[in-house]
C-alpha cells in the first residue's frame, strides 16, 4: 500500500502554493509554554489537512531539557500494544499538539499550551521529523493528552469525522 497516497497530512513548507492566512500570525519559530509558563520547545511547523485546507497541529522540536527530564521517567504511560516499554530514540524530538489545544500571544509571541502540563509533554511518545507519523501516533498523542477522554478518539478513521473536534479549531 502506498502510503504517500492516503497520506492526508503535509508540513506547511511542503505546500508551496499554501500560505498563512493575512489575518493569522505565521507561529513558527515561535517558544511554546505549557500553562504554568514552563517551555515545552519551539513551533518548527505546521501540519496542514490538505482535504480540509486547515491546520491541524502545530510540530514542536522539544526542549533539550524536556527530552533530559524524559530520560529519567518511566514511560510506563504509553506501552506499546505488546506491553513492551516505550522508549525514544535518537532524534525523536519532535512532538504534534492539536491546534485548539494553544492560545496565541501575539505581543510576546509565545504560544501557551492551555491544558496540557509539563509532566504530559515529557511523556508524550515523539517521533523523528525525518519520519513522517502515522493515524495511530495522532491517537497515541490525543490520548495522552486527554485521558480522561480517550475512547473519542479511538473509532474515527476519515479525516473529516477524526479532525472535526474541538481539539481542531484553529486560534
Amino acid at each position: 500500500m502506498n502510503m504517500e497516497k492516503d497520506r492526508n497530512l503535509y508540513r506547511l513548507d511542503e505546500l508551496s502554493d499554501y500560505k498563512i492566512a493575512s489575518d493569522y500570525s505565521d507561529i513558527r519559530g515561535w517558544k511554546i509554554v505549557d500553562a504554568n509558563n514552563r517551555t515545552i520547545g519551539k513551533i518548527d511547523n505546521l501540519w496542514v489537512n490538505k482535504d480540509m485546507q486547515r491546520v491541524v497541529y502545530l510540530d514542536v522540536n522539544v526542549d533539550k531539557a524536556l527530552i533530559e527530564d524524559s530520560k529519567n521517567e518511566v514511560h510506563d504511560a504509553i506501552a506499546n500494544d505488546n506491553g513492551r516499554e516505550f522508549v525514544y530514540k535518537d532524534g525523536d524530538s519532535h512532538i504534534i499538539i492539536p491546534i485548539g489545544s494553544v492560545s496565541i500571544n501575539k505581543d510576546t509571541k509565545i504560544v501557551m499550551a492551555n491544558s496540557i502540563d509539563y509532566n504530559t509533554f515529557r511523556r508524550t511518545s515523539r517521533y523523528n521529523q525525518h519520519h513522517n507519523f502515522d493515524r495511530n501516533y495522532e491517537r497515541s498523542v490525543l490520548r495522552s493528552y486527554y485521558p480522561d477522554d480517550t475512547s473519542r478518539f479511538e473509532s474515527d478513521s476519515d479525516d473529516d469525522t477524526f479532525y472535526r473536534r474541538r481539539e481542531f479549531d484553529s486560534y
